[in-house]
């Protein structure tokens, strides 16, 4: 009797690409990493030392700080324009959309260099506040500096997925709210951001962990804030400590991980009020 075909041995070969790369460019890579964290004179013991050491905790709550402040912000802004965008058409829609989004082809390292042009000691706020005699605006070098550099990338990454998903919700049951007597922050506290519950949960942790490892915005303008990406590179290539660095990584990419894990337990997989 012919044994019938196998309704998935296409699709297992097709997956042999995927998996050769997921090998050799994540897996292998981490695995290395993960040895290397273990063979300084801490042993794996080096997984644990920030702890103890002052300059390392601190750095690390500064870091997790300075990503859930850039999240907050950033789903404010996101929420209102990107629910703005979905609901309303007018001339100069693709462009204001289009220039919202324009930061996603910019580095971090210009986006740094951006916010020198605005805050930094030559930057155009320095130039307006000492023309009208005042003293010299600088906050580029700044936490507000950072804050600010991280924010302008994050706003792309977010206000797309919210539009998307407000472009979903259905404006009936924020009508019958309003018809029930509901004030506009009501209907926008209680009906709009429920709905827009996943949306946001979901944004706001790629958001948390893509500001938690930014380095390129932090190599241009954190020239004494030490957040943990500045930690981890000044460990690797002044201090040569590369067992250090390697350990401080791996931490890292465990804190990311739980946050965007935290997040997908949080969000479920369907977004309400569909139409």
């Amino acid at each position: 009797m012919r044994t019938p075909p196998d309704p998935y041995r296409t699709a297992r070969w097709m997956l042999l690409p995927l998996a050769a790369v997921f090998i050799a460019f994540f897996a292998l890579p981490l695995a290395r990493l993960f040895v290397m964290g273990g063979s300084g004179a801490l042993g794996w013991g080096a997984y644990w030392q920030w702890v103890g050491n002052p300059r390392y905790l601190n750095s690390l709550l500064a870091t997790v700080a300075l990503a859930a402040s850039v999240t907050g912000i950033t789903l404010f802004i996101s929420g209102v324009a990107g629910t703005f965008l979905a609901r309303n058409r007018f001339g100069g829609h693709e462009w204001l959309t289009a220039l919202l989004t324009l930061p996603l082809a910019f580095p971090g390292v210009v986006i740094g260099f951006m916010v020198i042009m605005l805050a930094g000691r030559q930057g155009l706020l320095t130039q307006m506040s000492t023309a009208l005699g005042g003293p010299p605006v600088v906050f580029a070098y700044s936490i507000f500096g950072l804050l600010m550099g991280y924010v302008y990338f994050s706003i792309p990454r977010t206000i797309l997925t919210i539009m998307a998903a407000a472009e979903k919700l259905d404006p009936r049951l924020e009508e019958a709210a309003r018809s029930l007597g509901a004030t506009p922050l009501q209907v926008v506290r209680d009906v709009t951001v429920p709905a827009l519950k996943p949306a946001l949960i979901a944004a706001g942790a790629i958001c948390f962990a893509t500001a938690m490892g930014a380095f390129g915005t932090a190599f241009t303008l954190a020239t004494k804030i030490n957040v943990w990406p500045m930690v981890i590179y000044s460990e690797f290539t002044l201090q040569a400590n590369l067992a250090t660095a390697a350990a401080l990584s791996l931490v890292l990419g465990l804190i990311t991980w739980a946050a965007l894990a935290l997040a997908r337990s949080l969000a479920g997989t369907s977004v309400a009020a569909a139409a």
